[in-house]
């Protein structure tokens, strides 16, 4: 029995008119989720960041070479709105993880790179994130890992479409 179970019960017994299956299954997601942040926080801190730089550095270490992207394209692939972009942006370049290049196209814009020290920051914390990721998942058997995957996969395009 875990903590949502107990839960469960006890609306069982001051509400036994309510079908709390629903809670269950959210419950149990919260909590996975808040377990997987600590762990994946405590991880990328190794490294000496965040997930907002993580995020950030990750997204131009995929980038084709010479993993750079303008700010509109960074915005674009993170989500977070262009003051909080250029906030990360700031503290990056401060830490030498990045560098803000003249656009060779466009002398009135920018590109966002990654520096020698960005390019092996984001190398040794994705290398050790997807480590942590394999050791977070390692409780489920292959079958349970595609068949949770392939479940999540529905509930979540319910929400974002697709």
């Amino acid at each position: 029995m875990d903590h949502v179970d107990r839960i469960l019960k006890q609306w069982q017994g001051a509400r036994p008119d309510l079908d709390t299956a629903p809670m269950g299954l959210l419950g149990r997601l919260g909590r996975l989720h808040a377990h997987l942040v600590r762990e994946t926080d405590a991880t990328l801190a190794e490294h000496g960041l965040n997930r907002a730089s993580f995020d950030v550095l990750a997204t131009l270490r995929r980038a084709d070479e010479p993993h750079q992207l303008s700010p509109g394209d960074l915005l674009a692939a993170t989500m977070v709105t262009s003051g909080t972009m250029t906030n990360r942006i700031d503290q990056l370049e401060k830490q030498g993880l990045v560098a803000r290049i003249a656009h060779p196209q466009d002398g009135r814009s920018t590109l966002i790179g990654l520096t020698e020290k960005g390019f092996d920051t984001i190398d040794r914390a994705v290398t050790a994130h997807m480590k942590n990721q394999h050791r977070m998942t390692e409780a489920l058997t292959r079958e349970d890992f595609q068949a949770l995957d392939r479940l999540l996969a529905t509930y979540l395009a319910a929400f974002e479409g697709g």
